[in-house]
């Protein structure tokens, strides 16, 4: 099974309450953690499990935006990072 590797930015929101929003806006998913390091693990789950499936069931998903891009309109609160994910299709 041939394996493939992708990589897309990741806006990772702080809170109020010291937790963290992780969210991919070129594919529009997002998910949680109760600190950014939890974030940081369930955003890299959430990226393989969903191009996982858009590999599998053959579904068109977006390319990555470049991180500049993002990092330019980010907020106080927010930071961009990069995640990756490695694929079997």
């Amino acid at each position: 099974m041939k394996k493939y590797q992708f990589l897309y930015p990741a806006i990772f929101i702080k809170d109020e309450d010291e937790s963290y929003q992780a969210y991919f806006p070129d594919l529009d998913i997002y998910t949680d953690g109760q600190n950014l390091s939890e974030a940081y693990l369930y955003a890299k789950d959430l990226l393989r499990v969903y191009l996982t499936y858009a590999l599998k069931y053959e579904t068109d998903y977006n390319k990555p935006t470049k991180l500049e891009v993002y990092a330019k309109k980010c907020k106080p609160n927010e930071t961009v990072m990069y995640i990756d994910a490695v694929v079997e299709g």
